[in-house]
């Protein structure tokens, strides 16, 4: 792995990795990111950065991911940390402790689930309604019998509310699931196909305000491939939800990134007053077209292993070491008002993006926003086209879709804390 790592950069160990089926080589985005010595995190400095019992020098880790992201070999495990599923004080007694409780955990809710959809579980997933809206269970009318699909028949639980919705959503789940990531030779198999249906479907049992929304699946299957333990990648998506959950968050009068979308808007504005006057005229002043980019975190705009390293740069940028108390503490709050107060020691093991943050007193504010402030890089990277050329909303759409494989993950991060501070400077009261 050493001798690997001090080759000249290139992609061909990431290839190794995360292989891509032999026709897909041509329809999918560049990568660009590279493995660099002396930069990206690797995985003898990641041991190196544990204590004789345990304890992790996130600090240190956070410095190492900043300045050139993870290795793929060690990507899983360090998700984990900067999502806040274990706290970088705890030992590794304690950790095993806890890994075992959460198995156990979301052995049970599957168990939960296997009673009422006996498919979940075996490798296999559906794809077509197993009940109307009203909870019947439908007949397969090619035969004149009910279609069983694993299904067991309805009983008097299965009339309750939030059964009904939840077996709603799998087939939705399973026909997202088939399109997700279908380039990368991981999602050939049927069983990595099921494992990740039965993920999201256990956590749509799980979180009964939020359920399935599409795009959902591009956020857990990275966790997935990542993660060989199908409960450990469970609790990383579940702790991925724990900061996007509001995107998904949808209602017949607002959309779950609305609250982004307008500070995207207020950003432009304080920042490139022209671009958002023009974006204005041509009615996109709600900056509806960056809905995608926000709601599954670039995924379409990035390679596979590219979105990864976006999603370390970010989350590393965005790194609060009380993340795991937070989550962990009573009703596992989500809200940057439920923190407690962040002193200078901690200060040292926030990222980049917190701590500018908190040294200007605006994390509630922007609590886990870096992505609108990514948004912002990339149409002030765009701002000279979209002013000679968009006539249209239209316009704006094909050239951010433009977009597409030739962003830089870590070029869009600088950009993006630059204008973050731009911005604070320009709003911050004197």
């Amino acid at each position: 792995m050493a001798a690997l790592f001090m080759k000249k950069p290139s992609t061909a160990e990431l290839d190794a990795y995360y292989p891509v089926r032999s026709e897909c080589q041509d329809g999918i985005p560049k990568t660009r990111f590279k493995l660099r010595a002396g930069k990206t995190l690797s995985a003898r400095r990641w041991h190196a950065a544990f204590s004789e019992d345990g304890h992790l020098d996130i600090e240190k880790v956070l410095r190492r991911i900043q300045r050139g992201g993870v290795h793929p070999s060690i990507k899983g495990v360090v998700l984990e940390f900067l999502l806040g599923c274990y706290d970088p004080n705890s030992t590794f007694e304690e950790r095993n402790i806890l890994r075992q409780r959460r198995r156990e955990q979301y052995v049970t809710w599957k168990a939960e689930c296997q009673k009422m959809v006996p498919v979940i579980g075996t490798g296999k997933f559906i794809t077509s309604p197993i009940i109307t809206d009203d909870g019947q269970q439908i007949e397969d009318t090619t035969k004149g019998s009910k279609r069983d699909n694993g299904v067991m028949s309805t009983s008097s639980q299965d009339s309750e509310k939030k059964v009904i919705q939840w077996k709603l959503f799998l087939h939705q789940i399973g026909l997202d699931v088939v399109r997700t990531d279908r380039a990368l030779v991981f999602y050939e198999s049927e069983s990595n196909q099921a494992k990740l249906w039965t993920v999201l479907s256990v956590y749509a049992w799980m979180d009964n305000d939020i359920g399935y929304v599409q795009g959902m699946n591009d956020i857990c299957s990275p966790m997935v491939i990542l993660l060989d333990n199908e409960e450990d990648a469970f609790w990383c998506f579940e702790r991925a939800m724990r900061r996007l959950r509001e995107n998904f968050r949808c209602s017949a009068s607002s959309i779950g990134v609305q609250t982004q979308l307008g500070t995207l808007s207020q950003i432009i504005k304080a920042i490139d007053p022209k671009l958002h006057q023009h974006l204005e005229d041509l009615d996109g002043g709600e900056y509806l077209f960056a809905f995608r980019m926000l709601m599954v975190l670039f995924r379409r705009e990035f390679s596979f292993v590219d979105s990864l390293y976006l999603w370390e740069l970010m989350w590393a940028m965005e790194y609060n070491p009380t993340i795991f108390s937070l989550y962990e503490g009573p009703g596992g709050a989500t809200d940057a008002s439920a923190e407690p107060k962040v002193d200078e020691k901690l200060l040292k093991q926030c990222g980049k993006f917190e701590r500018n943050n908190r040294k200007t007193g605006s994390a509630e504010q922007h609590h886990n926003a870096l992505a609108v402030f990514l948004v912002a890089s990339v149409l002030k990277t765009k701002n000279k086209q979209l002013l000679k050329e968009a006539k249209g909303l239209d316009d704006v759409v094909k050239i951010l879709g433009d977009t597409t494989g030739n962003l830089d993950a870590r070029k869009a991060c600088t950009e993006a804390l630059r204008i973050h501070k731009k911005y604070l400077s320009k709003t911050q009261k004197p």
